[in-house]
């Protein structure tokens, strides 16, 4: 990969990233009190958590060895990014708890099915420019998202926005 293709290519993941980020941790924060306000108990919105980041961490071995063995990185990371991008916005849309408690876990589900193919891509891509310039660069996008987007949920919710309002909110810098 030359040094102008690898630099183009860690930016177009870093501004995937960066909406990525934008979207799923803007709702993280407030999905506690959603699925409370949806009815489910303390207890639901802890095992929802966790139940999410099971899935999440423990997909990421699997969609790793059959990404690696199918040599379809791009297919996963597309999956991946599709169901992240497609989870989040769909919670203003939830009616009641167990949808969006579906939803929670889908939403680090993809995390998961996209995490081991995109590292594997910036790997790559680090061969040409520099490991350390791909992972800052690709971090520094992937967490301006993460605080910009928690940022405009705190804007809604102050404006008195609620809650679907974030969520809808949170599908518009969505590139899926």
């Amino acid at each position: 990969m030359r040094n102008r293709s690898a630099l183009h290519f860690v930016v177009i993941i870093g501004i995937a990233n960066f909406f990525a980020d934008f979207t799923y941790e803007g709702a993280r924060g407030i999905i506690g009190p959603f699925l409370g306000s949806l009815g489910a108990s303390a207890a639901i919105v802890g095992f929802v958590a966790g139940l999410g980041e099971l899935m999440g961490y423990g997909l990421r071995s699997i969609s790793g060895y059959f990404a690696d063995k199918s040599h379809r990185h791009w297919a996963f990371a597309f999956l991946g990014y599709a169901v992240n991008m497609f989870a989040v916005p769909a919670l203003a849309l939830a009616g009641r708890w167990p949808l969006a408690a579906s939803l929670v876990v889908a939403e680090r589900a993809g995390r998961g099915i996209r995490k081991p193919t995109v590292e594997a891509m910036l790997s790559y891509a680090g061969r040409s420019i520099g490991a350390g310039w791909v992972f800052g660069l690709n971090e520094a996008l992937d967490q301006a998202g993460a605080t910009f987007g928690p940022l405009l949920m705190a804007l809604i919710l102050y404006l008195n926005g609620g809650y679907r309002t974030g969520f809808g909110a949170a599908s518009s810098p969505a590139p899926a």
